[in-house]
């Protein structure tokens, strides 16, 4: 078997926006100084004006919408030159007294290569949370097909737990396998938690993630959202041909 030439880099950027309540000139910048090609996000706007506030996002940052639907505040970006295959939004089972939560997911064309990028934001309560997890994980298998996988939100749980468990024993925790920048999302100003990540699935490889602290202004990043953003270069991996 030999490999084909070069694999495909692409910088993913994950971050809930906090229905861009606080500052929207320090999360625009925040925004465009992580230099995403793709962008996941959670707690994108979805009340008053959340038509408007998007369009705003994106017209700001030079982004381009590749799902972006109302329910559940969540929304994938990518930069101009980014080829939208297919998308998908898919409600997760409701559960009682809690909001509704769903993955929202789009297939990518980059650089000749097709990749299944998804975004999702877990429950605050426990059981919730890792059914969720176990059901976003079905559904971006399914909708991927044998195109690499990356599922990226706001976990509302930490390492170790027993949804960051779930997620890991289909998918690699990126910070875990190539750290870069710093750990910590929750919350921006005093990070003590990392809440905040992306999972890569087989065909691709980590070159580094984290949250960029060296190349953001520490007050934008305080001032943009009670999160700070996450960051994934990732590189397809070659193709083997026969």
């Amino acid at each position: 078997m030999e490999a084909t030439p070069a694999g495909t880099r692409f910088r993913l950027l994950s971050y809930n926006i906090r229905a861009m309540r606080d500052s929207r000139p320090a999360l625009y910048r925040v925004i465009g100084d992580c230099r995403p090609d793709v962008v996941c996000l959670q707690e994108a706007p979805r009340l008053l004006f959340w038509c408007l506030r998007r369009r705003a996002l994106r017209r700001a940052t030079g982004l381009v919408s590749a799902v972006d639907r109302r329910s559940c505040g969540l929304a994938v970006l990518v930069r101009p030159g980014i080829t939208v295959l297919d998308t998908r939004h898919t409600l997760l089972t409701p559960r009682r007294g809690l909001h509704r939560r769903a993955v929202s997911a789009a297939l990518l064309e980059i650089g000749g290569r097709r990749v299944a990028v998804a975004s999702t934001h877990l429950d605050l309560e426990e059981s919730a949370r890792a059914a969720h997890a176990r059901e976003a994980l079905e559904h971006l298998r399914r909708f991927a097909g044998d195109a690499p996988r990356v599922l990226a939100g706001d976990v509302n749980g930490t390492p170790g737990g027993r949804t960051w468990r779930i997620l890991t024993a289909d998918l690699c925790d990126a910070g875990a396998a190539a750290p870069a920048g710093e750990g910590a999302t929750f919350t921006s100003r005093r990070p003590r938690r990392r809440i905040d990540a992306v999972f890569t699935g087989p065909g691709l490889a980590v070159l580094g993630s984290g949250v960029p602290v060296e190349d953001l202004a520490r007050a934008d990043v305080h001032a943009a959202s009670d999160h700070r953003p996450v960051i994934a270069d990732l590189t397809l991996e070659p193709r083997r041909a026969p």
